[in-house]
């Protein structure tokens, strides 16, 4: 019997005081009778969207611009749009191949993906220029692991999920640590 009554409300909608015309989300914003987390809701995708429209026009006015692509890159990431950070990274990488915080974004895409020995390729091709780099030392150790794989010769220290290294995607993953851009 509820659910004929939440059916009819429903289908009987356009009969009540409610408005016809969407509500810009701007207006949203402001609006007192919206929900405070909501609210906040549609400020941060608000914000998102001209950050990453921002940091796109840096992209186009300089196509080798690390520094806004690898945001641009954690941001579609973080949107579920991982074939739209991978684009971006495979343009800043013909623009720039050698570039190590490049390549470790585009392994930390690929490893997120399941896509393990694509990026242990690239975490190879990046400690082969700089072998000592903390960062990527811990990436590729620790995309071995989530592949099941624990890396052969070398009595190096365990990957660390809870180091410093895991900040900055924490900060913008709700699924809590993983591997430093």
């Amino acid at each position: 019997m509820l659910a004929i009554v939440l059916l009819a409300g429903c289908a009987d909608s356009h009969k009540s005081g409610l408005s016809q015309q969407p509500t810009s989300a701007a207006e949203l914003v402001g609006a007192k009778e919206v929900d405070p987390a909501m609210r906040e809701r549609i400020a941060l995708a608000l914000g998102r969207d001209a950050d990453e429209k921002a940091l796109r026009d840096a992209l186009k006015q300089r196509p080798e611009n690390v520094d806004a692509a690898i945001p641009l890159a954690r941001a579609l990431l973080a949107r579920k749009c991982p074939n739209d950070a991978l684009e971006v990274l495979d343009g800043i990488l013909s623009t720039a191949p050698g570039d190590l915080r490049a390549l470790n974004a585009k392994a930390v895409v690929l490893d997120h993906e399941g896509r393990h020995r694509e990026a242990q390729e690239l975490y190879r091709q990046a400690l082969a220029a700089e072998p000592a780099n903390p960062m990527l030392r811990n990436n590729f150790k620790l995309s071995l692991a989530l592949e099941g794989k624990t890396e052969t010769g070398g009595a190096n220290p365990a990957p660390q999920a809870d180091g410093p290294h895991f900040a900055a995607l924490s900060r913008t993953s709700p699924c809590g640590s993983g591997p430093e851009w």
